[in-house]
């Protein structure tokens, strides 16, 4: 018999399950620990679970550092930049979505890297024994998503392209562990969500995918930088080489998909089994790629979507929030994310 997860294993940090999305929820940050380097220099780095640190630590890219790094972490996308805003945090890694909602509120913000992958792992799950079959027969179901989120946009363009809207189903706005629980006790028809929580629902045996988020949505998540940092000529060079270690570190991800399943299941808790098949479905795809004019008018289309719903509080130019410095020869944001290696 094939072993099934456990429902309270799937109750995972939200540190780890908001971090390639950013749900709005409050959240706490807490200053983590430092790494050592030359000089009297210190990059303040914004993190999540399992995030940046953890996977430049394990592609051996933390040596031979000009400058310190401070890593403060936090639970989701949105406080993240929040810090960015505020000037306690020179860079961070977020998602999609938070940058839309950051650059609607009005923050100081600048998108300075980005990386293209899959979106296989964004999906709208529904029970095993759902009779639902395609998209368009969400309509009058309720969906669970944590509202802001990259769940959040992917629902919007999946119903969109169902030929439905979001006021033709019942949205519970639901972060990850209330909404799990809303998802296996029934009391949802559907849970729109991203890996790994995907990989886990589908190892527990507990949901299947009624659609995905390849071809609907962008797949980018990006580093955000402050632009006070940018001016400060030893931090932009700290941002630069920063930036190229996190381009090397996915490579090696793509290289070494189990070695990295395994340091992500020790930060995060994550079984092994679940870890190894979000890596190959979501997180070995990704490429590095320039922040271009495609890639602002792809979230131009998120940030005229959501300001349409409402749901920020006005619509911007998305363009006024990127700085193409450091695309160097990068591939365009087009770029096919990469097919994952095969054990």
């Amino acid at each position: 018999m094939r072993r099934r997860l456990a429902p309270a294993a799937l109750l995972l940090p939200l540190a780890l399950l908001l971090a390639a999305c950013g749900g709005n929820s409050a959240a706490d940050t807490s200053t983590g620990g430092g790494t050592d380097g030359k000089g009297s220099l210190t990059l303040n780095v914004g993190d999540q679970k399992g995030g940046s640190e953890a996977v430049l630590r394990a592609a051996g890219e933390l040596k031979d550092l000009d400058y310190k790094i401070k890593w403060s972490t936090f639970t989701s996308g949105p406080p993240l930049l929040e810090a960015v805003n505020a000037k306690a945090v020179d860079i961070g890694g977020v998602g999609n979505t938070p940058p839309v909602f950051a650059a609607g509120a009005g923050s100081k913000i600048k998108v300075v890297a980005a990386w293209h992958g899959t979106s296989r792992g964004d999906t709208i799950l529904v029970p095993e024994k759902s009779s639902l079959k395609r998209p368009a027969e969400l309509k009058g179901k309720s969906v669970a998503v944590a509202q802001g989120s990259s769940a959040h946009y992917q629902l919007v363009a999946s119903l969109r392209k169902a030929g439905l809207g979001l006021s033709d189903v019942e949205v519970k706005y639901l972060q990850p562990a209330d909404a799990l629980a809303a998802f296996t006790s029934g009391k949802v028809d559907a849970w729109a969500v991203w890996d790994p929580y995907t990989s886990q629902v589908l190892k527990a045996g507990q949901g299947r995918v009624l659609t995905d988020g390849d071809g609907v949505v962008n797949g980018l998540t990006f580093q955000v930088a402050a632009p006070g940092a940018l001016a400060d000529k030893k931090k932009e060079a700290a941002v630069k080489d920063y930036l190229e270690r996190l381009r090397r570190a996915q490579d090696w991800v793509y290289d070494h998909p189990e070695a990295w399943a395994k340091v992500w299941a020790k930060d995060t808790g994550l079984p092994y089994e679940v870890a190894l098949a979000s890596v190959k479905r979501t997180n070995a795809s990704r490429v590095p790629v320039a922040v271009d004019d495609k890639l602002v008018a792809s979230e131009q289309e998120i940030v005229d979507a959501f300001a349409g719903l409402k749901l920020i509080p006005r619509k911007v130019d998305f363009g006024d929030f990127v700085d193409t410095r450091f695309n160097g020869d990068l591939p365009a944001s087009t770029t096919a994310p990469r097919v994952p290696k095969e054990s």
